[in-house]
């Protein structure tokens, strides 16, 4: 679907064009053309790669969809993957932004992502000085704005974990689900982690040494998104590592939970231990006392047993087992 084609001219907007003008204006001075695409069927997408002459492989990965971060020249204009995280309640929404960027024009084409870029567009027009410079300020912008998304996602995860933090430390709930709280937790790290790692890889190509001649002109942008990128790693090597560590440690609480279980069960078998070796040893179907003949056996023996079984509540209360 078609959101909006624009022609500009040294930074400033012409018009709202229609794509069968494309390679019109793509013929005039100073002028570059900025399409967006939501969700594109087949056909829309040749209808560009017809009006911008796309290089046909970088057309597939944008059809496919789902492709991982990347960045590739084809001749003199660019291919740029960025995958698009958002939170979608408790969940991560992943989508997938696709530029091609030229001389004198920039596609975009955004797919599974619910929030759009138009406050990119504005942003851009707002500051026409910068929209001069043409296509390679669009692609940081469009660039940019998807790492922005980013910085939310993080705060989440950061948030998430300190509450398990609590949870675990606090004794509240179950220890077991604490654990698949924490994988859950890991499982969408890994998620931002592979959408972070592969841009910042791609974004460090774009400046210092030999750049694409798209974004010569912009490589200062690029390397403040590359360190954007980084930090963003780093808050997640973080997470990655309190997870990691909050994992073993909950597991750790299990085991010793699980070991002050076991010392209560054998204390009150050791109790109850008391009154069977006495009976298999005296019996308890008699009259009197077998062997000692006294009338007073049955409860001397009785007694015999609680003190015993009073003696050893004590002992194992004091040693902490109870």
């Amino acid at each position: 679907m078609l959101i909006n084609c624009v022609a500009y001219q040294e930074g400033k907007k012409l018009s709202d064009i229609p794509v069968e003008d494309i390679s019109e204006h793509l013929k005039e001075p100073d002028t570059f053309v900025w399409v967006a695409l939501r969700d594109p069927s087949p056909s829309d997408i040749a209808l560009m790669q017809e009006e911008f002459h796309l290089h046909e492989l970088a057309v597939e990965d944008a059809l496919r969809g789902h492709q991982r971060p990347k960045m590739e020249e084809y001749g003199d204009s660019l291919f740029v993957v960025a995958q698009i995280v958002e939170l979608a309640g408790d969940e991560l929404n992943v989508g997938q932004l696709a530029v091609f960027a030229g001389s004198n024009y920039v596609l975009s084409v955004r797919r599974d992502a619910n929030q759009g870029f138009l406050g990119v567009r504005s942003r851009a027009e707002r500051e026409p000085h910068q929209l001069k410079k043409g296509a390679g300020f669009v692609l940081y912008a469009l660039v940019d704005a998807v790492v922005d998304r980013y910085f939310p996602v993080v705060d989440m995860l950061e948030s998430e974990l300190e509450s398990i933090e609590d949870h675990i430390f606090g004794r509240q709930g179950n220890q077991g689900a604490n654990v698949e709280r924490l994988y859950e937790l890991k499982r969408k790290a890994q998620t931002l982690r592979h959408a972070v790692v592969p841009l910042m890889d791609a974004v460090g190509r774009l400046y210092g040494g030999m750049v694409p001649g798209v974004v010569v002109e912009t490589q200062d942008y690029f390397r403040d998104i590359h360190d954007h990128l980084h930090r963003i790693a780093g808050r997640l090597d973080a997470v990655r590592d309190t997870i990691n560590t909050a994992i073993q440690v909950t597991l750790s609480m299990v085991a010793i939970e699980d070991n002050e279980v076991s010392k209560k069960l054998a204390s009150y078998a050791a109790i109850f231990a008391v009154f069977t070796a006495f009976a298999g040893v005296w019996g308890m179907n008699f009259e009197f006392m077998p062997e000692l003949k006294w009338k007073y056996g049955y409860p001397m023996a009785l007694l015999t047993m609680v003190g015993v079984c009073i003696y050893l509540y004590r002992r194992f209360k004091k040693s902490g087992w109870l």
